[in-house]
């Protein structure tokens, strides 16, 4: 039997970990609700104001498009959309198992670790970025054109793709850096980085796509975005170097950083299903959408706008709780990781009737942002009701995600959304759009059967945890 086999079949005594929690509470007091309510709260506010920022970046590009015309305009929205897929949420996915890595080894005093975990976390992504990723939106194209009825517009996007390739290491050191100092309590790196290079990239759509002399069109929105990335990853590392972080930094370790990639793979993947899983959920509903006409495809392309605009509050809180539960975990302080999964559900609940009340009564302002389009508007009014309904489920679930991350529960959650979201949410989705006839509202109706459980099963996985077993898990995990 080896080393983790024997640590989770009991090597420990049941009992160990509560001891030493209990022998850390003889010199620090117990964390409260109301002061970790605050923590996190604080800790959440510069990460919704970054995640909220960063999502512009891609916005500057949509929008300098949208003014060179209707062609530019779809091909950047679908390289976009094909991007974020490809590689944002993988990004994201395999980063979050930073959130319980780094948290962990910062919570048990290991800092040179965190510097470690985040240089193998990087690798990994880079090797999955050189292949298949850089292959495929090399030769997108091939791909597309049996996506898309328009060779052009297939070709167009491919051109946009390809440009992105530069940019995308940037964007994924940028994911992880910012894991690496969140580990360390930084929440504001991000906001700071994001303040600077929001103007930048604005700036740079004007230059490199309209400007009459150095203007490229369709690609110049491409390199603004690619430079864009770098500008971020070089501000990040930039404040490690002369602000703070560095303390976590014990240097390049390619040795270790190019071990133990298994244990690491066994949370990343896992964690790029659970961001995947409602993503591609949310996509494939817009192709369905496409069957009721041009009507229903513009509103439920605003509901999928709106809907990825108010995800950013939620999910922001949610990489917050991860980290702090995380921190605990690896201080085996089980008392204050039960404060903090505590403080996640006031939280979740006040977020979700905050989303719900924010679409339901400013759906006309959010609608108008997007068309001025008298049936688009009139249809777009009742799905946004039902995107507002939605919210009251959804925003809890996006938070409990964060808690079982911050557990080290990334399979299960992945297991939970699979289910949740293409054995129930889709199916139903399809019943009652095209059997009931319900149309577009059908379709949104199957998916908050399908998020309503995943909230509900998450909740029952969150109030049996075996906190000794996931402590005893976490040591098995880590390096040694």
């Amino acid at each position: 039997m080896n080393t983790e086999e024997g640590l989770l079949a009991g090597a420990y005594d049941s009992h160990t970990y509560d001891s030493v929690a209990a022998k850390d509470d003889i010199f620090e007091p117990e964390v409260t609700t109301k002061e970790e309510l605050a923590f996190i709260t604080k800790s959440s506010a510069p990460l919704v104001l970054t995640f909220g920022l960063q999502y512009l970046l891609s916005c500057f590009s949509v929008y300098a498009c949208g003014k060179l015309g209707a062609a530019e305009l779809a091909a950047a929205s679908l390289a976009i959309c094909s991007f974020n897929i490809t590689a944002l949420a993988v990004y994201q996915g395999m980063a979050t198992c930073l959130d319980l890595f780094c948290s962990q080894a910062y919570g048990a005093g290991r800092f040179h670790m965190v510097g470690v975990y985040f240089q193998r976390c990087s690798l990994m992504l880079l090797a999955l970025t050189v292949f298949p990723l850089a292959p495929l939106w090399w030769w997108s194209g091939t791909l597309l054109k049996y996506l898309v009825p328009d060779p052009e517009l297939a070709e167009m996007t491919q051109q946009f793709l390809r440009v992105l390739i530069v940019g995308a290491p940037g964007l994924m050191l940028f994911e992880t850096g910012k894991r690496f100092l969140q580990a360390q309590h930084l929440f504001n790196a991000g906001t700071y980085v994001l303040c600077i290079a929001t103007p930048v990239t604005f700036i740079l759509n004007w230059i490199l796509v309209w400007h009459p002399t150095y203007g490229m069109g369709l690609p110049g929105a491409g390199w603004a975005m690619s430079i864009s990335y770098w500008l971020i990853c070089l501000l990040m590392l930039a404040y490690v170097i002369f602000v703070d972080g560095k303390k976590c930094w014990g240097g390049l370790d390619l040795q270790k950083a190019c071990q133990n990639w298994g244990k690491m793979l066994q949370l990343a993947l896992p964690g790029v299903i659970m961001v995947e899983a409602e993503y591609l959920a949310f996509e494939v509903l817009t192709i369905l959408a496409a069957s009721f006409g041009t009507t229903a495809l513009a509103a439920q392309s605003i509901a999928s706008n709106v809907g990825s605009m108010i995800f950013q509050l939620p999910f922001a809180v949610a990489v917050a709780v991860s980290t702090r539960i995380g921190h605990f975990v690896g201080k085996k302080d089980i008392a204050a990781a039960r404060t903090a999964t505590r403080v996640s559900y006031i939280l979740a609940f006040g977020i979700s009737f905050f989303n719900f009340l924010l679409v339901f009564f400013g759906k006309g302002v959010l609608i108008g942002m997007f068309t001025k389009d008298a049936d688009v508007i009139k249809l777009a009014r009742v799905v946004m009701t039902i995107v507002a309904v939605n919210q009251l489920a959804d925003s809890v679930n996006v938070i409990e995600a964060g808690v079982l991350r911050g557990q080290g529960r990334q399979k299960l959650g992945s297991y939970l959304n699979l289910v949740s979201y293409y054995c129930i949410a889709l199916p139903l989705a399809f019943f009652f759009a095209f059997h009931l006839d319900f149309g577009l509202a059908g379709l949104l109706s199957g998916l908050i059967v399908g998020v309503v459980f995943l909230t509900l099963s998450e909740f029952v996985c969150i109030l049996k945890s075996d906190w000794n077993y996931i402590l005893r898990s976490s040591e098995a995990r880590h390096d040694h």
